[in-house]
């Protein structure tokens, strides 16, 4: 009796091994695809999300393969921290970098909380070995796992409520995000001297920006794009000292935005104080961004 115990005893375990691996695995997948597509050319950040896809394709093969706790404990903990992050870039900023919600985003947010609570009820788990050798001296870990092997007391508990903690949070993160509030009918534009050149800025200081995918007479950033990438809509009011040529276009969406030589006007919302120019330069939502360099 007690040899047929063994597999239904060890059956949860495998399949907490295979899920956390596989979602721990999944969210390096969704990070390597936004890096690959734009968020390499952020500065920090993109090489953050280098680090977030090679640690979690490195833990995920260490939980698969070895099933060690140590391994899943890693696992979670790590997830958790990736989920923080993007809590924290939605709420406020992570070097100079302001999130806003999108599919991809939440997706990931999901799959790390499901990852978390996989891989931390894998680690605080009763180890089947405890059963064999009677104390598990040849267990990872010494004598600290061997203290731990017949289970967490209230573990499982815990990992129930700290999951759906952080469940409640990313709902309250996407439910706050979004595109930033609509410009004012009327945008004034200004000139200032940023990183040693001369760029325009609307009224409150911020970095104008240009999309090189853009046509003159039409915008092609919509959805998630004009999410990151504010446009500038509204009758444009001409600061004193600002050469080329203002106009407007019509978007989709009937709203009206302001032109500058031709190039439909954007902000970011990685610049999160005037004076920044984050976005110039950044390979993002289809194409180069670049910061609108005054002419004259």
């Amino acid at each position: 009796m007690k040899s047929r115990s063994r597999p239904n005893a060890r059956h949860p375990q495998a399949w907490l091994r295979l899920v956390g691996g596989g979602l721990l695995a999944a969210t390096g997948a969704i990070h390597l695809d936004l890096y690959l597509t734009g968020y390499r050319s952020i500065p920090t950040i993109g090489w953050l999300f280098l680090l977030q896809v090679i640690t979690a394709f490195a833990l995920a093969a260490g939980v698969l393969a070895t099933g060690s706790r140590l391994a899943a404990a890693a696992g979670a903990g790590f997830a958790l921290a990736t989920l923080g992050g993007y809590l924290l870039s939605v709420w406020a900023s992570l070097f100079g970098f302001r999130e806003i919600r999108t599919t991809a985003g939440i997706a990931a947010g999901v799959i790390e909380a499901a990852s978390f609570a996989a891989l931390a009820g894998l680690a605080a788990a009763s180890a089947p070995s405890a059963r064999r050798d009677g104390g598990g001296k040849a267990a990872l870990g010494g004598r600290f796992l061997a203290r731990l092997q017949p289970g967490v007391p209230g573990a499982g508990p815990a990992v129930a409520v700290v999951s759906i903690g952080a469940l409640v949070l990313l709902g309250l993160a996407v439910a706050q995000s979004g595109s930033p509030a609509p410009a004012p009918a009327s945008s004034t534009l200004k000139a200032a001297r940023i990183g040693g050149v001369t760029v325009l800025t609307n009224a409150g200081g911020f970095t104008l920006y240009w999309f090189a995918p853009d046509r003159p007479a039409k915008s092609t950033c919509y959805g998630t794009c004009a999410g990151y990438w504010p446009p500038v809509t509204g009758t444009p009011v001409v600061g004193p000292g600002i050469p080329g040529k203002m106009a407007t276009i019509r978007r989709s969406d009937g709203t009206t935005q302001v032109t500058y030589n031709g190039h439909p006007l954007y902000t970011y919302v990685g610049d999160t104080a005037p004076g920044q120019a984050f976005g110039d330069n950044v390979n993002l939502n289809g194409g180069l961004w670049h910061e609108m360099i005054v002419s004259g």
